[in-house]
């Protein structure tokens, strides 16, 4: 088992390194660090610069725009781009929605929406959960009634992330509600976020941000050349989407500078006392964070390794990586809170009002951050997928 990089690879991370010091606006960079949150123009600029450069879809075949480059070199580019804190871009468009048209899209489907999800033309979203319908996913009641050439979609989704920047969403939808099996009568379908009959509303967080939105279909006509795969058959391709959200879920990278910033953070001097960096007990749970992530980090070239000499994408036992990978970070944004101590407050009282600071962003973190052992499948449910798939138990 080889653990470590090649010359050839150390190389390609440093051309990566070199490349996003030069070309990574320091504005975005400003605010991906400084837990800002990044409008829809800055998503869409630093798109347009990573496809100007040939690294928007590095994962996709090269026939469409891809790099052609073998797994590592995905992963130090992934590891890369959190230690220099550049943004990832949205998955929904890049990630979900072109790997599942990649493997199930008609070729017209192929040749109108890849180019433009590669070029950043298109701000994708995904509508999935639903009230009521979120782990349960399969008991989802958003209907599209076959009507001639087209669906007629009614329904709504819930916690839709970025919807209000959406220009086209994939859903999964209802197409038979007698099938006895509810899996079955589920179909995937590409709706244009223009067509009448789409309602956009906020969901706004305790800490007054807008990410995540509710999105209603007041029948909503979608061309029945948007529907992916067959129809009543969109379960099978939910499951090849949701397996692309999990090897990522390490984050690595974004952990190592995170860890860096808590570590400045409690070294920092206080007034009436020491460095909270200077008291044991919080120097012992900083050390097992960092173990912790050592730990992820080489369970993580392990996968690589295999992957490497196997040519075969990693098992159920991925899972570990997004259940460790989420644990960490949250594990790190706690340990934030109790360095910044009450300067971690979301609004901070001064003469003239409130004050933007970045301590001042991280009690909203952490709390936005709890979110992160339920998404791309919970942490419990992880877990049952490695006992059973890999453990057999």
């Amino acid at each position: 088992m080889d653990l470590s990089y090649s010359a050839e690879e150390l190389a390609f991370r440093d051309e990566v390194r070199g490349w996003l010091d030069a070309n990574l606006p320091q504005d975005i960079r400003d605010k991906v660090v400084g837990y800002k949150s990044l409008s829809k123009d800055d998503y869409i600029r630093w798109h347009k610069i990573l496809a100007a450069k040939g690294w928007s879809v590095p994962h996709w075949p090269v026939e469409w725009g891809g790099t052609g480059w073998d797994i590592t070199q995905r992963y130090i580019y992934d590891e890369q781009f959190g230690l220099a804190g550049a943004p990832t871009l949205p998955p929904f468009g890049p990630n979900m929605c072109a790997s599942v048209l990649l493997r199930f899209g008609t070729p017209w489907q192929k040749d109108r929406f890849l180019p433009r999800i590669r070029e950043g033309d298109d701000f994708w979203v995904q509508g999935y959960s639903e009230p009521g319908a979120g782990s349960d996913l399969a008991s989802l009641k958003t209907r599209a009634i076959r009507d001639g050439d087209n669906y007629r979609v009614t329904g709504q989704k819930i916690w839709t992330t970025l919807g209000q920047y959406g220009d086209w969403i994939f859903c999964l939808v209802r197409t038979d509600a007698t099938a006895e099996k509810r899996q079955e009568g589920i179909s995937f379908l590409l709706i244009d976020m223009k067509t009448p009959g789409i309602t956009v509303r906020p969901l706004i967080l305790m800490d007054g941000g807008h990410e995540v939105n509710e999105i209603f279909f007041d029948d909503v006509v979608v061309p029945v050349g948007n529907l992916v795969f067959e129809e009543n058959k969109g379960w099978t391709v939910a499951k090849y989407l949701l397996g692309h959200e999990r090897m990522g879920s390490g984050a690595v990278g974004m952990s190592r500078r995170e860890l860096a910033t808590l570590t400045a953070l409690a070294a920092r001097e206080t007034k009436g006392g020491k460095p909270l960096l200077e008291d044991p007990r919080f120097r012992d749970k900083l050390s097992r964070a960092e173990i912790e992530l050592d730990a992820l980090e080489l369970t993580s070239m392990r996968f690589l390794d295999k992957m490497r000499r196997t040519g075969q994408p990693p098992g159920a036992d991925v899972s570990m990586l997004k259940i460790r990978g989420t644990e960490i970070h949250q594990m790190i944004t706690e340990l934030m809170m109790q360095a910044a101590g009450p300067m971690a407050q979301p609004f901070m009282a001064v003469e003239g009002g409130a004050i933007d600071h970045f301590t001042s962003r991280l009690s909203p973190r952490y709390f936005n951050y709890r979110k992160a052992s339920i998404y791309a499948g919970s942490n419990e449910i992880q877990r049952n997928i490695i006992a059973k798939m890999t453990l057999g138990l």
